[in-house]
């Protein structure tokens, strides 16, 4: 097997992967907080990893995938302050905050089938390990890394870093960290401005609570993920992963729950997905520039010119590094739903063409055309190996086609390559494309019987506007939705329609 190199935050370098047991790797990857829809960030960090998790199970290696749901304990504040999320938006609602959970829980599964990400082999959630991190932070406080106010546990980070660098996942001294933090209030309850809850006392009306031996109360943000991977993948384990946003505050105070507990770090390599831009800018709901994937996919979003499916979406995503910033714009979407139909009709031509049983003739073979494909699909594994660089892979992909599509043409003959370059270029391709990218066919056999009933319905329903029946118009309009298709209204009159 090649050498795989991945780049580990930890260290900021890139560093040969060695696992902690040979064939076997532990991965945890921090999921989503189930308070509201998955945003796009998420589904970039997930698709990311989707690839990584698909990559090394090819390379042959045994892989426990663990990613958990957040599904209790994330306030509203970064300095442990304000609402439980949840309990705030059940209360709004008038709802039970498990209500909440497993809506927002159930539209993230369909947004990850949607991508085509494969489930992970374990995903826990928060509360359903509540015991795990009462334990946890029992142990952290006999060892002293911990004090108790009034009900509230929090981890004393000065006294922490006084034996190991609190700041080493990014780099930065506490003194640094401590000049970007404000001053405590007069009312805080906390020794230093860093530390962070580990166990909350609840509320009397706080509708998320769980006895403790500090009192009725509910677990901080970040110890869930400690208690999780320890339980599921051990005290040390391989790959930690999560969007960069993570790094600086909660894979931070991860890194130090996990030493002051078991002494000894959780994951051995570290790794970040960077952030998305929509047209140079930082995409986030304030600048009214975010998108939600639903809105990608029916194209509902002022910033859109059109609906982009789950596939185009993904094929943009691997177009660029995990660790390099993804700027989002139409002409960028546009070009990637070319480029993917372009490459998968390549894909399917190259599937489609019958090798026969005679000798190669080497009167026929282009020895350096041959050379050449067989150089191109070996890049694939070699630009994986290098830190999961699908760019690289796409670009090698992408110099394959015009050969395949001249090879169709007549241009040039299947005989210019020896019969084990094709099979070797089928194998990769169907390895790769719907393999590890996890690219798929949009394209459904009885696409056209579904296109004129759509129409037909959409006929329908405008005749039923036309005759200001509203609600006919409303119930086709909603029920196509229940099914997994969506209309969008144009300002022309018309009517598109699109599969969530």
């Amino acid at each position: 097997m090649a050498e795989l190199k991945i780049f580990n935050s930890l260290t900021r370098q890139k560093e040969i992967f060695t696992p902690l047991t040979p064939g076997y790797i532990g991965m945890y990857v921090c999921g989503p907080t189930v308070y509201s829809d998955v945003h796009l960030g998420n589904c970039r960090t997930f698709i990311s990893f989707d690839i990584i998790y698909r990559y090394l199970k090819y390379l042959g290696f045994k892989v426990r995938y663990v990613r958990n749901i957040t599904d209790a304990g994330h306030l509203e504040g970064d300095r442990d302050e304000g609402d439980d999320k949840f309990s705030k938006k059940a209360r709004l609602e008038q709802l039970e905050p498990m209500e909440i959970v497993q809506r927002y829980t159930l539209g993230f599964h369909k947004v990850m089938e949607l991508f085509n990400n494969l489930p992970p082999t374990i995903e826990p959630t928060a509360t359903g390990h509540i015991s795990e991190q009462i334990e946890m932070i029992k142990h952290i406080l006999s060892n002293g890394y911990a004090y108790i106010v009034d009900g509230t546990v929090y981890f004393d980070v000065e006294k922490y870093n006084k034996e190991k660098p609190y700041g080493i996942l990014t780099n930065r001294k506490l003194e640094d960290l401590l000049e970007g933090t404000r001053e405590l209030g007069g009312q805080d309850e906390k020794k230093g401005r860093l530390d962070f809850a580990l166990w909350i006392k609840a509320k009397p009306e706080h509708l998320m609570q769980w006895p403790s031996p500090w009192g009725m109360g509910f677990p901080g943000w970040h110890i869930e993920c400690s208690a999780m991977s320890g339980k599921y993948l051990g005290k040390e384990f391989d790959i930690h992963g999560g969007g960069m946003d993570l790094a600086a505050t909660h894979h931070t105070n991860e890194i130090a729950q996990s030493q002051a507990c078991f002494h000894v770090s959780p994951a051995r390599y570290w790794i970040h997905t960077n952030m998305l831009t929509v047209n140079g800018a930082r995409m986030s709901k304030s600048a009214g520039n975010g998108f939600l994937p639903g809105e990608l996919f029916t194209g509902n979003h002022k910033l859109l010119e059109k609906a982009y499916s789950p596939m185009t979406v993904r094929f943009f995503m691997l177009q660029t590094h995990y660790r390099s910033t993804l700027d989002f714009s139409n002409e960028a979407l546009q070009a990637a739903e070319k480029g993917l139909k372009r490459l998968w009709e390549a894909y399917e031509i190259l599937d489609q063409i019958k090798l026969d049983t005679t000798e190669d003739n080497p009167n026929i073979i282009d020895p350096i055309l041959d050379d050449k494909c067989k150089n191109l699909v070996a890049g694939f594994d070699e630009a994986m190996n290098d830190d999961f660089n699908t760019a690289r892979v796409l670009a090698n992909m992408f110099e394959l086609v015009p050969i395949i599509n001249s090879i169709k043409g007549g241009q040039i003959a299947p005989g210019s390559l020896r019969k084990d370059t094709l099979e070797l270029m089928q194998k990769q391709l169907r390895i790769y494309l719907p393999g590890i990218f996890g690219l798929r066919d949009e394209k459904s056999n009885d696409s056209g019987i579904l296109d004129g009933v759509i129409e037909l319905l959409i006929q329908i329903r405008k005749d039923a506007r036309n005759r200001k029946d509203f609600a006919t118009s409303d119930k086709i309009r909603n029920e196509l939705l229940i099914q997994g298709i969506a209309l969008k209204d144009e300002k022309n009159g018309g009517t598109t329609w699109s599969l969530l």
